[in-house]
């Protein structure tokens, strides 16, 4: 399924794109380079209730580092750009315990099996206890961290911003492999964040291709061309894969590229299943047989996750730099630049529940766990709602 490109989408998402590429701690409060949709009246039929709300530090930084919380349990975890972490408990906010890393903290968390795993700046890797925050050890890459570290049970899979992944062991730290890969002179401001599972890690990268690597060598089993360059700029010739692969419980694979497209594939071999031509530079969600999609310039689109069919789109929150979106409770999720979080019904595409968390913006995931949505603002606010009904 095709969809023509308007001139004035290109023009879009050229500056949004080059915006992106050169943002290295430059940015002022993050807004867009075009001009976002008004917020219009719709049918309020879901209520966001806060539950608590606390301060996590300075917030992301003036880089906008992608610094999302992570939760595991009761206890939500949290950070800020100058080292602190946080640990909190999810349903009253009360902070079980607190640490200063004293160090520039710049990709996502991730809470899995007693461990909480983050990277620094200057290419850290850091594992810390879940119970005290105690740290169980630091190793270095290649170069500095911007997604989220991914583990499986003996592995912590790690993609820098130089196109490198290596594989740490998960007990030690020790470095087990590196693969590394061709970078085009210009890519966006991010990585793609690799999808582990225990045989294999799906690293989606900026050169627009997608490796599947053998966790026992990391060497490539197979290798795929998902979107190609085009045009005569580097701006338009970006094709990043920048969101992360996701996997059904069957063995599909679907992954979403900038300028490019989104891909169906079988994960085994890479064999394509479908295709639809949206640019996005964000992880999809997949939720039964609906694939939602959040496109470059914020329009919500949902696909039917066996053929590729467009179900609905919903362009009421055009060019506001939506985040990636979650899900909590039959309703997408999604922050905004002006820091509002965003209810959109999933099985009918239309907008039913809207607050503000923080006029600084919202540019992380939003974590969700059944109803119960932890986002976290630019400035750090960490905030708590329950969505109901």
């Amino acid at each position: 399924m095709t969809f023509g490109i308007p001139t004035k989408q290109l023009v879009r998402a050229s500056l949004g794109a080059l915006s992106l590429a050169l943002l290295v701690g430059c940015a002022s409060k993050g807004e867009p380079a075009y001009t976002p949709k008004e917020l219009r009246s719709f049918d309020e039929t879901s209520s966001l209730e806060t539950q608590w709300r606390r301060n996590v530090g300075d917030g992301l930084g003036r880089a906008r580092y992608p610094i999302a919380p992570s939760r595991e349990g009761n206890t939500v975890f949290a950070a800020d750009v100058e080292g602190v972490v946080m640990a909190m408990d999810a349903n009253s906010g009360d902070v079980k315990w607190e640490i200063d890393l004293d160090t520039t903290i710049s990709s996502a968390l991730t809470a899995i099996a007693g461990q909480v795993y983050l990277a620094t700046g200057n290419g850290e890797v850091i594992a810390l206890g879940q119970g005290d925050g105690s740290e169980e050890w630091r190793s270095r890459v290649s170069s500095e961290v911007l997604a989220a570290p991914q583990a499986n049970r003996q592995l912590l899979i790690v993609q820098s911003v130089d196109g490198r992944v290596t594989a740490l062991d998960r007990a030690t730290g020790a470095e087990r492999w590196v693969y590394t890969s061709s970078q085009p002179s210009l890519t966006l401001r991010g990585t793609g964040t690799p999808m582990v599972i225990d045989p294999v890690s799906f690293v989606g990268l900026a050169n627009g291709r997608l490796a599947t690597l053998d966790n026992r060598s990391g060497q490539p089993l197979w290798e795929m061309q998902i979107a190609t360059p085009q045009g005569r700029s580097e701006v338009e010739r970006l094709v990043d894969l920048s969101g992360q692969p996701v996997i059904s419980p069957d063995g599909r694979l679907f992954v979403t590229s900038y300028n490019g497209r989104v891909v169906a594939l079988e994960a085994t071999q890479g064999d394509v299943l479908w295709e639809a031509d949206l640019s996005s530079r964000h992880t999809p969600i997949l939720v039964g047989d609906f694939l939602f999609v959040v496109t470059d310039d914020s329009q919500v689109v949902a696909l039917d996750a066996n053929s590729g069919r467009e179900i609905w789109r919903n362009d009421d929150l055009e060019d506001r730099w939506l985040t990636a979106p979650a899900f909590a409770d039959g309703r997408l999720v999604f922050g905004d630049f002006d820091g509002y979080l965003h209810l959109i019904d999933a099985r009918e595409g239309d907008i039913v529940g809207r607050t503000r968390v923080h006029s600084s913006g919202i540019s992380v995931r939003p974590v969700t766990e059944g109803s119960t949505i932890h986002v976290q603002a630019n400035n750090g606010r960490l905030e708590t709602l329950e969505v109901t009904p």
